[in-house]
């Protein structure tokens, strides 16, 4: 089969290198950055260029952009797709991607399947990419009402071939609230975390807790920023959730009421069990 990976990124240059160690397939690739596009070939992450004319030649087309740019790239080549062609973004965010990208597959008669792939690591870049990526890791797939369910079973195939744990259908709505806190909020915390005055001096006083809650404060600001603001309802409801428990925290100390601060510590503690 012929695959095609829209930007090599991160993400992209981890898909390409998966389905290159781990399958037979031919890996077409592109990314508009030249050295990039020229250190996957040559490291033989890809097999050639993904140029527009060979779009429909491809089984599946991945394309691992932010979300604007994946946006604009499938509407630009809507035309280019064959009408046997499965197109997955890798977003992080869905429905400001689904909505135009179902909408332009249906007219131009190719086959949108949304996607997001559960991996990623604090750096950024095909020069942190790695095959394994997704060792374990969950797919969430997004498809339209509708959807071939054949087309569904061929990207997931294709994502269990390249090592992930599993795949997670679910709705682009769905998605983007528990995003909001499984990841986004995640990222605003460590973000936040890290700006105390004191962490500036935490070389000898911090272990795997600090190490933990700082970790993807090294993030991409400008794919973070975007991701953010496409999924500002939801997140901000899991900010301003967030501000209210931490506030129950700060009035027991306030108070000097040992009894609240041991039965939050104990919810959160079972809680924990709860959910894993």
């Amino acid at each position: 089969m012929q695959i095609g990976i829209v930007g090599l990124g991160l993400i992209g240059g981890s898909l390409a290198k998966a389905a290159k160690e781990r399958t037979t397939h031919t890996v077409l690739g592109f990314d508009r950055d030249k050295a990039v596009l020229q250190a996957a070939l040559q490291s033989g992450a890809i097999d050639g260029v993904l140029e527009p004319d060979r779009l429909k030649d491809c089984r599946i087309v991945l394309v691992a952009l932010y979300p604007q740019a994946a946006i604009d790239y499938i509407l630009a080549h809507r035309a280019d797709f064959g009408s046997h062609t499965i197109v997955t973004d890798c977003c992080g965010v869905k429905e400001v991607v689904c909505v135009p990208c179902e909408a332009a597959a249906k007219e131009a008669g190719f086959i949108f399947l949304g996607g997001h792939p559960m991996a990623g690591i604090e750096r950024s870049g095909f020069a942190f990419s790695k095959g394994d990526l997704f060792h374990g890791a969950s797919m969430v797939l997004t498809p339209p009402a509708g959807t071939d369910p054949a087309a569904v079973e061929e990207v997931s195939a294709l994502c269990m071939q390249l090592g992930f744990g599993g795949i997670r259908l679910s709705t682009p709505k769905e998605h983007d609230r528990m995003i909001a806190l499984t990841s986004q909020l995640a990222h605003v915390l460590s973000s936040a975390y890290v700006k105390s005055p004191a962490a500036l001096s935490h070389a000898g006083f911090s272990a795997g807790s600090f190490k933990d809650m700082t970790r993807v404060a090294r993030l991409n600001e400008d794919m973070w920023t975007e991701l953010f603001f496409d999924n500002k309802p939801a997140l901000l409801e899991e900010i301003e959730g967030l501000i209210d428990r931490l506030e129950a925290y700060a009035q027991a100390l306030c108070q000097d009421d040992r009894k609240a601060m041991r039965d939050l510590l104990r919810e959160g503690r079972e809680r924990k069990e709860i959910v894993g």
